[in-house]
């Protein structure tokens, strides 16, 4: 069994064939599918395919850096909203990103430290994104810390000091495709960082895994990240498959089966 923790699978881009991308992973053995939230213009896209897909989708809220501008607060009170009415399985994806703007960094901050506290109220795990921007992420997560937070850096691209750190924060690494570049890096050293800390996503329709760098990412993909974590540490597919599942169920739960 396999798990895409962090996919968009609810994305403009897969409104073509939707139901044939999500069957194409479960026959590749993508048994369940993480979905993060962006802002509200896509909640109820999100909300529709956890409706047809209720055995296999898990939603999360939350408002992404990149979604954080003039009326930040206003997105933020749709998500508060969210998370008093109904469960998800984690607050995300959260946290901050410089690689397409600085503007509002200061507000991406408080965003974020918000919605960390919304998730320690709940007892809930957060998903990071952090784009450029990991001494500005790590300022806030920091803050946190001893109120028992744990979740995931989703799209793990750091270097291996930053790996170290996310984890003695109490967090997981998501890998996908960029494991499999060239000019990656995450390759270089993944292989001192244990097992048990990584969980495998595809962050589709993004960031699509050698050799469909450049196309459109799927879950389906996800098998090809194992593939190079096989050889990066030099483990059989079935081996990576079921840690990396058990370290899924170790942040998330079982409480949304």
């Amino acid at each position: 069994m396999l798990i895409d923790s962090h996919n968009h699978i609810y994305s403009e881009k897969f409104d073509e064939d939707r139901d044939e991308v999500i069957q194409r992973a479960l026959e590749a053995g993508v048994k369940e599918f993480y979905l993060p939230a962006i802002d509200s213009a896509y909640t109820q896209r999100m909300l529709d395919v956890e409706a047809k897909w209720p055995d296999v989708m898990r939603l999360m809220m939350g408002l992404h850096p990149t979604s954080v501008g003039e009326n930040y607060r206003e997105e933020l009170a749709k998500v508060k909203e969210w998370i008093e009415r109904r469960d998800f399985v984690a607050i995300g994806e959260i946290g901050t990103d410089l690689y397409w703007d600085k503007t509002f960094l200061k507000q991406q901050q408080e965003a974020f430290s918000i919605q960390i506290e919304w998730a320690i109220e709940k007892n809930w795990p957060i998903v990071i994104h952090t784009r450029d921007s990991f001494a500005e992420t790590f300022e806030v997560v920091e803050n946190h810390q001893g109120q028992n937070l744990g979740g995931i850096f989703h799209c793990f691209s750091g270097s291996l000091a930053d790996a170290q750190r996310a984890i003695e924060l109490g967090f997981k690494l998501g890998i996908g495709g960029v494991v499999t570049f060239k000019n990656g890096g995450i390759d270089k050293f993944l292989h001192e960082i244990d097992l048990k800390h990584i969980v495998l996503e595809t962050d589709a329709p993004y960031l699509a895994p050698v050799p469909y760098r450049g196309k459109r990412n799927e879950p389906a993909y996800i098998p090809l990240i194992v593939e190079k974590l096989c050889a990066i540490y030099g483990k059989s597919a079935k081996e990576i498959a079921e840690m990396t599942t058990k370290n899924v169920r170790d942040v998330f739960g079982e409480n949304f089966k």
